[in-house]
């Protein structure tokens, strides 16, 4: 009676639900809000040589971009600063003719003020 008597054994285990989590009891520390700690994998950070080269053309791509935008700003300021200098060199220039003006124009004043008493002097 054995051999036909039949057990009602599922085979496979029932399925858990799709929401939880496996559980892995109580922390022996106690801190069971620290995430579960992890194997440490030193290849995981290494990159491929093609998204190294990629990486490495697009920073010359930017450094290049920034040079010339470095560039122009210079070429930019000092332009300025030219143009500040030649204003400042003939705005000197035109002052130190009025100056010279000016002091030749006194020193014919003097000059014709001398004669005219050498003149008095002698007349009188």
């Amino acid at each position: 009676m054995s051999a036909t008597k039949t057990t009602d054994v599922p085979s496979e285990a029932p399925p858990a639900p799709a929401g939880t989590v496996k559980s892995l009891g109580m922390r022996k520390n106690g801190k069971q809000w620290h995430e579960p700690k992890k194997a440490f994998r030193p290849s995981s950070g290494l990159t491929s040589y093609e998204k190294r080269a990629k990486q490495r053309m697009e920073m010359a791509a930017i450094k290049a971009k920034e040079k010339e935008m470095k560039e122009e700003k210079e070429e930019a300021r000092q332009q300025r600063i030219k143009t500040i200098r030649e204003r400042r060199e003939a705005k000197a220039e035109r002052e130190r003719y009025q100056l010279l003006e000016a002091k030749m124009h006194k020193k014919r004043v003097e000059r014709l003020k001398r004669k005219e008493k050498r003149n008095k002097l002698l007349n009188s």
